[in-house]
């Protein structure tokens, strides 16, 4: 291995990961919060690190995901290994969008678990785009089927 490689370290690699990295403790509370993060979610990282992770979880999915939450850490680990799922997220600015979350259940160095590892990426405009394609469809599918119909002539 070359010298350049060897002195890559985690901490640089999150830094500079294209998408939002967000370590949570055990109790919740942001520990480590990335630029990425920073620019997704409008918080600098003075201002989420040691805060809950509340600040970016809309009010109404709260219960759900503080039940998940303390599930996977439980069973350390998360049944959504490997996948990426979308969901709502708060900004700074009460704004909602939607990101696309991955998750890692982190153990320490004897296996306890220390905490919840995400990765973010904001999906707010993929997911507009989606929905106005679906509507979209939506309408021509009825406009198709109400063309087909001779009864739909007949009604005012």
């Amino acid at each position: 291995m070359n010298a350049e490689i060897s002195a890559v370290d985690g901490a640089m690699l999150v830094d500079q990961a294209p998408d939002g990295m967000i370590f949570a403790d055990r109790d919740g509370v942001i520990r480590v919060w990335n630029p990425a993060a920073e620019r997704i979610f409008g918080y600098a990282a003075e201002a989420a690190i040691g805060r809950n992770l509340d600040i970016i979880i809309p009010e109404n999915l709260r219960e759900a995901h503080w039940t998940g939450y303390e599930r996977a850490l439980a069973a350390g680990d998360t049944k959504y290994r490997g996948q990426s799922l979308p969901t709502k997220a708060l900004k700074a600015d009460g704004s909602q969008i939607y990101v696309e979350l991955s998750f890692a259940i982190v153990h320490g160095g004897s296996g306890e678990v220390v905490g919840a590892m995400a990765q973010a990426r904001d999906i707010t405009e993929r997911f507009e785009r989606d929905r106005a394609m679906r509507r979209r469809l939506r309408e021509l599918e009825k406009a198709s089927d109400t063309a087909g119909d001779p009864r739909a002539e007949l009604t005012p």
